[in-house]
């Protein structure tokens, strides 16, 4: 099962430090594998996550979505588990309204081992 879990850079770097992270009531699980499936959960995940970073400092403002790949949902998701990262490649503006999330563009995929130039 994939699933998409809303996070900050904060909670990002955590996962990095700690190995796994805790799944929120936030998580996203696609209902099946295919493209737009995905690619609605995603999304939907990205929505939340631009909620979650308009509280952050600079620096630490863009959308981040962990998409990992578990048998089933537990209460942790482990750094082995993670299959890719979403990001903004920059903070998202001050004045980002949810409702112009559209307007913003298409995240950056990640490689699990590129996280830590994500967080750099």
């Amino acid at each position: 099962m994939r699933v998409y879990l809303p996070v900050t850079v904060r909670r990002l770097a955590k996962l990095v430090e700690t190995g796994a992270l805790r799944v929120t009531d936030d998580v996203v699980v696609a209902p099946d594998d295919s493209e737009d499936a995905e690619y609605d959960a995603l999304m939907t995940a990205a929505e939340t996550s631009a909620v979650l970073a308009r509280e952050l400092d600079p620096g630490e403002r863009r959308r981040v979505v962990v998409v990992a790949e578990v048998d089933r949902l537990g209460p942790t998701i482990s750094l082995r588990d993670v299959v890719a990262v979403h990001a903004d490649a920059v903070d998202l503006p001050d004045d980002t309204d949810v409702d112009d999330l559209d307007d913003l563009g298409d995240l950056s995929w990640y490689a699990t081992q590129e996280i830590p130039d994500l967080l750099g």
